[in-house]
């Protein structure tokens, strides 16, 4: 039993393949308990013989300074055995952490994609001008060159300042080409790559005025970033400050600046940060009692109000569907949920945590003094000439409140029925199921998989003066003119079947029922459907036919449901390869033959991760389809009953496309990979 339990326990694994031991660390290394159960094992491999170690980082995010030293300790006593240590696997994160340290001419390393070997040989000095480097590269002509000389020696400015005011170059042009001429790493830097322990070497203050970054101190020696990595009297001085060797590596000045207030947690404090709220970003205040008047007050120009308006806009921005601020023992973490997956930008000192919570409550116009129950509200602010709804919700927790923003930019919402990424078959098929007169249409998938906005595209679609359109929702997310749309009031009592029931007496053609949660809304939209109501509904299911089977399981007489179910379509919401950073490789043989594609070789793409995508190598969503249209055979089924493994062999006999195989579709047009269809599916 206690040996389970220390398995359980365990961060760090391996495996013998062949005469190599693998070590597979699991979650960040930057704990003192995980790279001492690193230590502990690289020397117990040793100890048992095993001089070939191969070090998979694939699910390591990150690591520190000292982790980075376990590995080269471990590659010393490997080499002096007669062994080595390899490094496969590392993570865009990870693999510039290892080139920034220099870890990489020293210990083999190879990337995530495994085209992607970092070379074990170091750069050169370059004594080429930079002038003439830029031009070998084709990114100026000679004859800019020449302009921006004579302006350098009558302004005395720097020549990269020069071509980079006058538009021919963006900064990070420059920045590479210097980095290359100096023979110096460049990173872009952000939370991951640098070691918060190493920042805190130098005081904020110094590193602000010399605009300077540590990054990792590995044995002695120091990586600092810097925009300026021939400023030797500023080198010189943080050399004699930390008393160790500095090893330069070009970054942009605005980058080590953003990331000097994340690290010290001086960010709602920034100056800079603050600034990059828009000047029209506005927040659209309710009106407060006058209870809660002195408090407004007294927040005006309190730096939350900016920091809260930053997150905000900066959410917009990145295009996140929800914000997630969480406190901890510690630190509160926000989160930003973009395309599904949820990333860290933040991590504001514990202190200022209630402050923030209760900012959102006053701009949500809920009551600021109640922490013990969870409040439900709603945001509006005016950015970029747009209007921006935020839902908000708190929770209580063992820290303090948990909040969520559900951010509803109706500017990007998809009410184009012919934008919503269907297969041309599937596509002809929804537009013939909206031209029926009547019957029950239903969309099915977990929540956050766009069963609302397939819907708001089809009643898009349908709108005319000459119908009665109608729609019950909880929340409304999306106004459309000439619908009638109304909201579920359950603290009055009024639920989506008394609703439908009123409804249906104001002479409608269409219904929309936001979702069917109980038998007796089922039952009604099943009436309406079949006394000549076209209605539109969603529910929580997997799959198309798992919609019939828990419309029956919820008490919906199967002979009723048949005549009035006329089709279903289950979808899925799956990340797209952000275009930035797209790559292509030939399919191994294996997926090929899993798959049972033909062709002899089939090329995939995937991305690398870059800055654009938050290194996931994907941004943006699209979405697949499972649509069953219901005929005469289906009806069969559904008036005897049938079990869920007849309707989905009568899918399958029916030659029907499922979402996976929709799924494998976008993945051979070079729209998604393989590893997304089947982790949003689980298939």
């Amino acid at each position: 039993m206690n040996d389970t339990a220390e398995q359980l326990d365990r961060k760090v694994f391996t495996a013998r393949v062949g005469v190599e031991t693998f070590v597979a660390p699991v979650g960040p290394l930057t704990s003192d308990d995980i790279n001492d159960e690193l230590q502990q094992t690289l020397a117990e491999c040793m100890e048992k013989g095993e001089y070939g170690i191969i070090a998979d980082l694939a699910d390591v995010g990150q690591l520190n300074s000292r982790a980075i030293e376990i590995f080269l300790d471990a590659q010393d006593q490997l080499l002096h055995r007669g062994g080595r240590l390899k490094v496969v696997s590392a993570g865009p994160l990870v693999m510039e952490s290892l080139l920034i340290t220099g870890f990489v001419h020293y210990v083999p390393t190879q990337g995530e994609d495994s085209q992607d070997t970092v070379r074990d040989a170091k750069s050169a000095y370059d004594p080429m001008p930079l002038g003439e480097l830029l031009v070998r590269k084709e990114l100026i002509t000679q004859e800019q060159v020449n302009e921006a000389l004579r302006e350098q020696k009558k302004s005395g400015r720097r020549f990269g300042e020069i071509v980079t005011g006058r538009g021919w170059l963006e900064e990070r042009q420059v920045l590479q080409a210097l980095a290359e001429q100096l023979a110096v790493p460049m990173v872009r830097l952000r939370a991951g790559v640098y070691d918060p322990d190493v920042v805190a070497m130098l005081d904020p203050e110094t590193a602000k005025r010399l605009k300077v970054l540590p990054l990792f101190n590995v044995r002695g020696v120091v990586s600092l970033a810097t925009a300026n990595p021939q400023d030797m009297p500023s080198l010189s001085e943080i050399e004699d400050r930390l008393q160790t060797t500095v090893r330069p590596i070009m970054a942009r000045a605005e980058d080590i600046l953003k990331c000097l207030d994340e690290a010290n947690d001086d960010v709602f404090m920034s100056d800079e940060f603050i600034t990059e709220v828009d000047g029209d970003f506005e927040v659209v205040e309710n009106v407060v009692s006058d209870d809660y008047a002195t408090i407004d007050e007294m927040a005006a120009g309190s730096p939350i109000i900016n920091l809260v308006n930053s997150l905000i806009q900066r959410a917009i921005t990145d295009g996140a569907s929800d914000i997630h601020i969480e406190p901890s023992r510690k630190t509160s973490r926000v989160r930003f949920r973009i395309d599904g997956v949820l990333y860290e930008v933040m991590t504001p000192r514990i202190e200022i945590h209630p402050a923030i919570v209760s900012r959102m409550k006053v701009m949500a116009n809920l009551d600021i003094a109640e922490r013990r129950l969870p409040q439900d509200g709603r945001i509006q602010v005016f950015s970029r000439q747009r209007c921006i709804d935020l839902r908000f919700s708190s929770l209580p927790g063992l820290y303090g409140e948990k909040v969520v923003l559900r951010v509803l930019d109706k500017n990007n919402a998809i009410l184009d029925i012919n934008k919503l990424g269907m297969t041309t078959a599937n596509l002809d098929t929804y537009i013939r199921l909206l031209g029926r007169s009547h019957g029950l249409i239903l969309v099915t998938g977990p929540t956050g998989s766009g069963k609302t906005t397939s819907l708001y595209a089809a009643l898009n679609y349908l709108n005319t003066l000459e119908k009665n359109i109608v729609t019950i929702e909880d929340p409304v997310e999306y106004q459309i003119d000439i619908i009638n749309q109304n909201e579920v009031r359950d603290k009055i009592g009024l639920g989506f079947a008394k609703m439908l029931r009123h409804i249906l007496r104001q002479d409608p053609d269409i219904v929309m029922v936001g979702e069917i949660r109980d038998q007796e809304t089922a039952t009604i939209a099943v009436q309406a459907a079949l006394t000549g109501h076209l209605v539109l509904s969603t529910l929580h299911t997997n799959d198309s036919t798992g919609a019939i089977t828990r419309m029956i399981d919820m008490g919906v007489e199967p002979y009723l449901l048949s005549s009035a179910l006329i089709g279903v379509m289950a979808q899925r919401l799956v990340r797209t390869i952000c275009p930035s950073c797209k790559t292509t490789y030939l399919a191994p043989p294996e997926i090929i033959e899993k798959y049972g594609w033909t062709d002899e070789r089939v090329q995939l793409s995937r991305g690398r991760g870059c800055q654009d995508c938050y290194d996931s190598g994907y941004k943006g969503r699209m979405a697949i389809h499972e649509l069953i249209e219901s005929g005469g055979d289906l009806q069969r089924l559904i008036m005897s009953n049938a079990s869920r493994d007849e309707l989905n062999q009568h899918i399958l006999e029916a030659d029907i496309e499922t979402l996976f195989h929709d799924g494998l579709g976008r993945v051979r047009q070079g729209q998604t990979t393989i590893e997304e269809i089947s982790r949003v599916i689980s298939s």
